[in-house]
C-alpha cells in the first residue's frame, strides 16, 4: 500500500528495471562519496590549511617590522582605509571551502575587519595594525586544496564509464530473456517461430522447459484435432446411409421429420469439426479487416442473413488467418440472428488494436454467465431459446480460441444501440 504510488512510476520494461537496479547502486555510491569527500578531506584539510595560514598572519601582527617576514612569508601588506574595508566577507556562491575558511579565520583571527575571497586566486584579509588597517594577500592555495572538483569530475566520469560497461554486458545477459519472451508471445498469437535456449543456466531452463511446454501443447491440439476430425468423419458414413434410406421411404409424414433430424445431426457434426479445426487454418497473412467483413457481410446477404454492416472506422492491413477469422465472425453473426432478428457488424481499427463487433437485439446473455457462455459445450437455456436451432454451445468456443490464437480476446457485453448481445472480437497489433 505505501509503494503503490512508486510501482506506478517505475519502468515496465526487463530492460529498464535492470538498468535502474544497475544506476541505483552507483548514484548512491557517489553521493555517498561526494559527501564523505566533502566533509572530511575537503572540510578538514581547509581547516588545517587555514589554521596554518592564520598562525603566519598572526605572527606578522605581533613583529615589529613584519617587511621582510611578510617577505619570506610570500604575503603582501598594504595600506587601506577604513572605506576599503568590504562591508561583510565577501565569497562566490558555489566557493564551498569558502565557508570554512571564513569560519575558521574568525575564530582564529578575532581582531579581522573583513575577509574577501571574490577573486578566487587569493585571499584578502583586513586586519587593524598599530591604529590603522592593513590589507594582507594571501595565495588561496595556502587555505584549501586547489582544483577540489577534481575528484568529483574523476568520479563521475569513472562511474559513467562502469555504467557504460555494465549496461553492455547486462544487455547481452539480457538477450536470451527477450528472445524467450518473444517466441512465448508468438506462441500465444498461434505462430511457432525459431528459438534456441541459451544465456545462463537459469534462462536455459526455462527455455527448455517453454520448448518442452510447446512441444505438449502441439502434440495436445493434434490429438484433439484427429480425435474430433476422425469421429465427425466416421459418423457421416452411417447418416448417409440413413439419409437415403429415409428417402426411400413412402410415407412422406414419417420421413420428413426424420431426415430433419439427420439434418441436424449433420450441422452438429460440422459444429465438431469447426471446433477441432479451431484457429490453425492456414498461416497469418497480411489482411484489410475491413474488406474481409465487408465480403463476409455480403455473403450473408446473398444467404438472406439479416446482417448488416454498421461502420469501419480505420485503414490498413494487419497478419490474420483470414479463414479463421471468418469462421469467427460467421459464429458471432449466427449466434445473434438466432437469438435475435438482426445482426449489426462494426470494425475498428487503430494503432494499438482491431476490434470487430457483433451486435443483435436479442435477449442477450445475463453478466454472471457471460464467464460461462465461452466455454465448450455451454448451454445458457434460461436466456438463450434453445427451440431456435441445434448446438452443442461450440460457437463462442471456437471464437474465443482464434482471438487466443491471434493475441486477443473475445469480450461479451450489453448492447447500448440494440439492447441485446455485444460481442467484441479484440486483436492487439
Amino acid at each position: 500500500m505505501m509503494f503503490r504510488w512508486l510501482k506506478r512510476t517505475m519502468p515496465r520494461s526487463l530492460y529498464g528495471r535492470a538498468f535502474l537496479i544497475l544506476l541505483l547502486p552507483v548514484i548512491s555510491l557517489l553521493l555517498v562519496v561526494s559527501i564523505v569527500s566533502a566533509q572530511r578531506l575537503f572540510e578538514g584539510v581547509t581547516r588545517q590549511m587555514t589554521t596554518s595560514a592564520a598562525r603566519e598572519v598572526r605572527l606578522l601582527l605581533d613583529s615589529a617590522d613584519p617587511a621582510p617576514l611578510a617577505q619570506t612569508l610570500s604575503i603582501t601588506i598594504s595600506p587601506v582605509t577604513a572605506q576599503d574595508i568590504p562591508p561583510g566577507d565577501m565569497r562566490r556562491w558555489f566557493d564551498i571551502t569558502g565557508i570554512v575558511l571564513i569560519d575558521e579565520l574568525s575564530i582564529r583571527l578575532p581582531q579581522l575587519a573583513g575577509i574577501d575571497l571574490s577573486d578566487g586566486q587569493v585571499v584578502q584579509l583586513y586586519l587593524p595594525s598599530n591604529g590603522e588597517f592593513v590589507r594582507m594577500t594571501m595565495d588561496r592555495r595556502r587555505f584549501s586544496a586547489s582544483n577540489p572538483h577534481q575528484l568529483f569530475v574523476n568520479m563521475l566520469f569513472f562511474s559513467i564509464l562502469m555504467t557504460i560497461i555494465a549496461y553492455l554486458y547486462l544487455r547481452n545477459q539480457l538477450r536470451p530473456i527477450t528472445r524467450l519472451a518473444r517466441a512465448a508471445e508468438a506462441f500465444g498469437r498461434g505462430r511457432s517461430v525459431p528459438y534456441r535456449p541459451s544465456g545462463a543456466n537459469e534462462v536455459r531452463a526455462a527455455g527448455s522447459a517453454f520448448l518442452d511446454m510447446r512441444a505438449r501443447i502441439d502434440r495436445q491440439i493434434e490429438q484433439r484435432t484427429l480425435m474430433l476430425s476422425g469421429v465427425s468423419h466416421d459418423l457421416r458414413t452411417p447418416l448417409t446411409r440413413l439419409k437415403l434410406s429415409l428417402a426411400m421411404l413412402d410415407d412422406e409424414r414419417e420421413r420428413e421429420p426424420m431426415l430433419r433430424d439427420v439434418r441436424d445431426m449433420e450441422r452438429l457434426l460440422d459444429a465438431f469439426l469447426d471446433f477441432a479445426r479451431g484457429a490453425a487454418e492456414g498461416e497469418p497473412e497480411q489482411v484489410d479487416p475491413g474488406v474481409l467483413v465487408q465480403r463476409i457481410v455480403g455473403d450473408c446477404a446473398r444467404a438472406n442473413i439479416p446482417a448488416t454492416l454498421h461502420e469501419i472506422v480505420g485503414s490498413g492491413t494487419l497478419p490474420l488467418r483470414a479463414v479463421a477469422i471468418r469462421r469467427a465472425v460467421d459464429n458471432l453473426i449466427g449466434n445473434a440472428v438466432r437469438y435475435g432478428t438482426r445482426a449489426e457488424v462494426s470494425v475498428v481499427l487503430t494503432e494499438r488494436a482491431l476490434r470487430i463487433r457483433v451486435e443483435d437485439d436479442g435477449p442477450g446473455i445475463p453478466e454472471d454467465r457471460r464467464e460461462e457462455a465461452l466455454r465448450p459445450f455451454a448451454r445458457l437455456e434460461p436466456s438463450r431459446n434453445q427451440d431456435k436451432g441445434p448446438g452443442v454451445g461450440l460457437g463462442l468456443s471456437i471464437t474465443t480460441d482464434i482471438a487466443r490464437a491471434h493475441g486477443g480476446s473475445l469480450r461479451l457485453s450489453q448492447s447500448e444501440r440494440l439492447g441485446g448481445l455485444c460481442a467484441d472480437l479484440v486483436i492487439a497489433r
